[in-house]
């Protein structure tokens, strides 16, 4: 009877344990747009964005990654289509969110475009404060590079954001294998000339600069995604940058059977490259994260498909 009553003891105590931690679980919320976001994975598409892979290096007895990031989405647009105040229903004291936005703050569209130094660090300190309302702690990121190498002269005369150099040519094309008359020029021409070395050249002008600025003003955690991102596909270099991308030629996936050339949106190897990257940031800035940190060895299998 003694023993019958012992075990019953611990099973109890293992249940008061097990609700405790249930209750203490921090939520990591993530806010941004298609670089991070979740993405539909019934077309066996290998796109997914860094915030889907987040959760396999922290552990999930702790610490969960609740993505909120969306296509398409810039910082105006995900406070207007009311995203930021589902978050904030949600969000509990102690929780972390990561605010993550530019490339979409950057484009034109009225119902998208903010501007760095106003507008955008206007919705940035938004989030910050609404945050710690609510009793959570903010973390700003700038957005990760595109991958967009140029001959170094280039470089150097490169247009900034705003004058037809965003990622609409770094995106979404298809790979068709066809050669236009002004790529043969191209070609011909480049074949007559010096080949320069190339690098890899910056899209976002200010609007990675900005989330720095409101992070020093109000004094929050940041996490400089962009060089982190940047330094990854520099130490790859040009051709093996590819691989953590959506560039695929035609017939190399099957969901993509007319392929794709996508310099920006990560394939299933580079959202994990960039998400363990980010996760020992972000366990650096933040020491306390560091106790939930975790190799990722349960997500090894999904970062071998490419």
């Amino acid at each position: 009877m003694k023993k019958i009553g012992r075990w019953f003891m611990l099973a109890v105590m293992f249940c008061v344990v097990c609700a405790f931690q249930a209750d203490h679980v921090t939520t990591i919320f993530i806010i941004g747009d298609s670089t991070a976001a979740q993405k539909d994975l019934s077309t066996g598409s290998p796109e997914r964005g860094w915030g889907m892979a987040l959760q396999c290096y922290f552990d999930s007895t702790f610490v969960r990654v609740d993505n909120h990031a969306v296509n398409g989405r810039s910082s105006k647009s995900f406070i207007n289509e009311k995203r930021w105040d589902k978050v904030l229903s949600l969000l509990k004291p102690g929780d972390y969110v990561i605010i993550q936005f530019g490339h979409n703050d950057e484009k034109p569209k009225a119902d998208r475009h903010t501007d760095p130094g106003s507008t955008f660090d206007y919705n940035l300190a938004k989030f910050v404060r609404e945050t710690r309302e609510k009793g959570g702690i903010p973390i700003l990121m700038n957005a990760v590079v595109r991958r967009n190498w140029l001959p170094a002269d280039q470089a150097q005369t490169a247009k900034p954001v705003g004058q037809k150099i965003d990622d609409e040519n770094l995106r979404n094309t298809v790979a068709t294998g066809k050669v236009t008359s002004a790529a043969k020029a191209k070609r011909k021409k480049k074949e007559t000339a010096v080949e320069l070395p190339h690098v890899l050249v910056d899209t976002h002008g200010l609007y990675i600069v900005a989330p720095r600025d409101v992070a020093q003003r109000m004094n929050v955690h940041f996490v400089d995604a962009n060089r982190i991102t940047h330094l990854l596909e520099d130490s790859l270099g040009e051709e093996g940058s590819k691989k953590l991308h959506m560039i695929y030629a035609p017939g190399e996936h099957p969901a993509i059977p007319q392929g794709r050339q996508d310099n920006t949106h990560y394939n299933i190897y580079g959202a994990h490259m960039v998400a363990q990257r980010l996760a020992d940031a972000l366990c650096k800035e933040i020491p306390l994260l560091s106790r939930y940190r975790t190799s990722g060895d349960v997500c090894n299998l999904e970062k071998t498909k490419h």
